[in-house]
């Protein structure tokens, strides 16, 4: 990065990314210190809507689902799937802080994505339809608008939104925050179409509708949705089929101009503010506009077999970011086999979900996973994408397929990465430490090509929801993961060989799997009252 780069603010997405990246000389701009007087509030209220508390439901399906019969869109059915998706798994406390961890994993726990709801009329909510605000705090639905009418929605489904407070994420890691945003947009996804599975219903993102329109349809256009300082941007809708079938098509302008009231004023999250424009600079150069739905490949969907004595409850519930790993424990081969299909575009549970093309190639570091030698791998994820990124890359490597019960996993070179995967995720031992760890290697220029700024933004979703499922799938199979934001970003693309200040291929996320470390200084407590937990 030159000088001008850091001096000047960028015009367009291509001058934010390239600003924002790390090196081992210099990290991307963000505060000097953490002010914590100003620290944002981790959760959304409105003041003066009306607050319903929702069921906490314990039994769950086993592990990943679908459950074999659609549940009943009801208030215990909404309260499970809402939980599992955004609610609170444990409350921490040590030394006098307490904070809380949530079922959706977010850079840093900071949480800056906010989730909406739009229901027709269910009995124990608003006599009619109504769009809601979730919040993980009270595990309540907070009414923000309601319909003239009953029904407002295609039959067997409802919408369902999810928007994003940069504010949050830049508080602590300044110009490089709306990157981790989008990561989090894609972790949700998979934290919804997981919640959904949980109820045997499916989840769906929603590429055709625009910025505007979402904004629109769920308040954030309006003066009471977010406070000066702190906007809420939209991030994207999706459907969650609760019938079997084909949806009927959904007619959006209609939804935004029916007759509706709006209540409640949102909260203020922080007294101060240290402003970082790039960020919403980011954010305008990646508005969405209303675009067709793209044309992906038919992919053969196949459900993941089970894992014996595992529920989706246990798994969502009991996910963590490991802040350590133990450097010794290995891993069987089955299951870095099972880890791996799960992140493949033909996982019918969460990467199902993803309307978008597959541009995401794994680089695999492997370190200590039975039957598999120490390395550096390739998973191929797409094939024209990986053989792009092999043509690019260095001639030297192998490509050799790797027999793996047909996964498509090729081995670069063998060896020893450890030292590679530490110091390439910004000098972390976790990195270096795990069984494995992967770099998301994003298809960039055709992405930006294809779709315009807005594909950085499905680019970063992608690799969210893709650490969304190696979350849920390590801890299903008794480790734990943990994304990592921090890494060298050209450093990454040198040890691939890709040319300098060539962007065909960018790294856009980095992931650890591995065996925890616990912090037993920390002490857990339990996220709702007992009492609130129904059981049936």
């Amino acid at each position: 990065m030159s000088s001008d780069d850091r001096d000047t603010m960028p015009t367009d997405i291509r001058g934010y990314h390239r600003r924002t990246k790390h090196a081992p000389n210099r990290y991307a701009m963000g505060p000097g210190f953490l002010d914590w007087t100003s620290q944002p509030a981790p959760f959304r209220l409105f003041e003066g809507a009306t607050q319903t508390p929702l069921p906490l439901i314990d039994e769950t399906p086993a592990f990943p689902g679908p459950a074999p019969q659609p549940a009943a869109l009801d208030l215990a059915a909404l309260g499970l799937f809402l939980e599992l998706s955004f609610g609170i798994s444990a409350w921490k406390n040590y030394e006098g802080s307490t904070w809380a961890l949530r079922n959706n994993p977010s850079s840093g726990n900071l949480h800056p994505t906010e989730s909406y709801v739009l229901l027709d009329a269910v009995e124990g909510l608003a006599g009619a339809a109504a769009l809601y605000h979730y919040t993980p705090l009270l595990h309540a639905l907070e009414e923000r608008a309601v319909y003239t009418a009953a029904r407002v929605l295609p039959k067997g489904g409802f919408l369902f939104a999810l928007s994003s407070v940069p504010w949050r994420e830049a508080w602590k890691y300044g110009e490089r925050a709306y990157r981790y945003c989008q990561l989090d947009a894609g972790h949700a996804i998979g934290a919804v179409a997981q919640a959904a599975a949980a109820l045997g219903w499916r989840a769906q993102a929603l590429a055709e509708p625009s910025d505007g329109e979402i904004a629109a349809l769920i308040g954030l256009d309006r003066e009471d949705a977010w406070h000066k300082r702190e906007p809420e941007h939209p991030d994207l809708l999706m459907w969650i089929a609760t019938e079997p079938g084909p949806a009927t098509p959904l007619d959006l302008f209609a939804l935004i101009d029916a007759p509706r009231a709006f209540h409640g004023q949102a909260n203020r999250l922080s007294e101060d503010h240290d402003g970082w424009p790039i960020i919403d600079l980011a954010g305008q150069f990646c508005r969405k506009p209303r675009q067709p739905r793209p044309t992906t490949p038919t992919r053969a969907q196949a459900p993941a077999p089970g894992i014996d004595g595992v529920s989706i409850g246990a798994a969502v519930r009991k996910r963590r970011s490991a802040q350590r790993m133990d450097g010794a424990t290995g891993m069987s081969r089955e299951a870095f086999v099972a880890l791996l299909a799960s992140t493949l575009p033909s996982e019918s549970t969460l990467l199902a979900a993803f309307p978008w093309p597959t541009s995401v190639t794994l680089i695999v570091f492997v370190h200590r996973v039975e039957g598999v030698e120490p390395g550096l791998y390739a998973l191929q994820r797409c094939s024209d994408v990986a053989a792009r990124l092999r043509a690019a890359s260095r001639p030297e490597f192998e490509w050799a397929l790797v027999d793996l019960d047909g996964l498509p996993l090729y081995r670069l070179y063998a060896g020893s990465v450890e030292k590679e995967a530490t110091k390439l995720a910004c000098l972390q031992p976790i990195s270096g430490k795990g069984c494995f760890s992967v770099a998301m290697i994003a298809d960039f220029d055709r992405g930006l090509a294809d779709d315009g700024a807005f594909a950085y933004r499905r680019l970063h979703f992608e690799a969210g929801l893709i650490g969304q499922a190696l979350y849920l799938w390590a801890t299903a199979l008794g480790v734990a993961g943990t994304g990592i934001g921090c890494f060298f970003d050209d450093t990454v693309h040198e040890l691939l060989g890709l040319p300098p200040g060539d962007t065909q291929f960018q790294d856009v996320y980095h992931f650890t799997v591995g065996a925890p470390v616990e912090d037993t200084r920390i002490l857990t407590l339990p996220p709702y009252p007992d009492d609130r937990r129904v059981r049936r």
